[in-house]
């Protein structure tokens, strides 16, 4: 039977990469792992619990090369899961052709760093897999962090923000717009928790202007977009006009775009055209990312279409902290 799904569509890749480390097998990397006290298939399995096989494995092929490599830091670790996330993808799909893989490794290497301050899960609390994304960090990230990583979720929608909040035990924020000052007050807030995950601060905006005005409030210089509910009402404006006014007061900010990829989203008529698909959330999320991932922020099914493996952009930003963390503690 075979380990995951599309298995024989990925098998070569993947042990052609396992050569260069010298593992000799996909499941010789999980006895790699469980040698050093941990087990990424059941930390990865436990951050989204939807999640296919082949998600589970991918990152366990992750964590191998990372400990194979030697690595000092689960900064380094994060850039080494990467690696194995991209054998995982299938040649030829738009996973391949974006390199999502690398992308999502290198995304995690950059949330362990001291320079990243703020990373917002942008249009996030639309998505329980957004939730699941930013548990896995907030329970990880600082425990390798000498500066706590701060995390938000930034979406359209107050009502929305504290349903989400008030679930996971995340600290509702509800702020007020002034648009003559073009400043945003809070005006309330509520923990729902007294653990790590109160840290996280969940904001709902009424429209983009406010949604602006929540990233420079935060001082967000990393973000991820979803494509879940209002990506062209919400999201995309968002990243877009923030990363314009960033670059004008000289302050970097670094725009992931999850989503897109076959022209699904909002262009049903596009659908088979594959890496050659400009659908709209897809052309929005070209217009304004550094980096571009490919499938749903948050169904596995959508990004295992895209050729990487089945589990939701949001959560695989989660997942790889935590196994990057795993790494990092283990090789101590």
């Amino acid at each position: 039977m075979a380990l995951f799904e599309s298995y024989e569509r990925r098998e070569k890749q993947i042990l052609a990469v396992l050569e260069k480390y010298d593992i000799k097998s996909i499941e010789e990397c999980r006895e790699i792992c469980q040698a050093k006290g941990f087990d990424p298939y059941k930390i990865v399995e436990g951050i989204q619990p939807i999640c296919f096989e082949n998600a589970k494995w991918a990152y366990t092929v992750g964590c191998a090369i990372a400990i194979k490599k030697g690595v000092k830091s689960a900064a380094e670790a994060a850039a080494a899961i990467g690696e194995g996330l991209q054998s995982f993808c299938i040649p030829g799909s738009v996973a391949d052709q974006r390199k999502v893989g690398l992308g999502h490794g290198n995304l995690g290497k950059m949330l362990l760093e001291e320079e990243t301050e703020c990373f917002a899960f942008l249009a996030g609390h639309e998505s329980f897999a957004a939730a699941e994304g930013a548990i896995g960090i907030a329970e990880k990230a600082n425990k390798v962090r000498q500066k706590p990583l701060r995390v938000i979720l930034n979406g359209l929608g107050k009502d929305a923000a504290q349903i989400i909040a008030r679930i996971n035990g995340f600290t509702y924020i509800e702020t007020e717009m002034d648009y003559y000052t073009g400043e945003v007050k809070e005006v309330f807030r509520k923990a729902y928790s007294d653990g790590l995950r109160a840290k996280v601060n969940c904001y709902g905006a009424n429209d983009v202007t406010e949604g602006v005005a929540i990233m420079w409030k935060e001082n967000v210089d990393v973000s991820i977009t979803g494509n879940s509910t209002n990506p062209t009402r919400f999201q995309h404006p968002v990243a877009g006009t923030y990363k314009k006014e960033r670059l004008e007061a000289g302050k970097k900010y670094f725009s992931v775009a999850s989503g897109g990829g076959t022209g699904r989203t909002l262009h049903p008529d596009n659908m088979a055209a594959g890496p050659a698909s400009y659908g709209m959330t897809d052309t929005m999320g070209r217009m304004h990312s550094d980096a571009q991932f490919a499938g749903s922020s948050s169904v596995p099914a959508h990004v295992e279409m895209m050729g990487l493996i089945g589990m939701g952009n949001n959560p695989m930003v989660g997942a790889t902290v935590a196994c990057a963390v795993a790494v990092a503690e283990a090789i101590k």
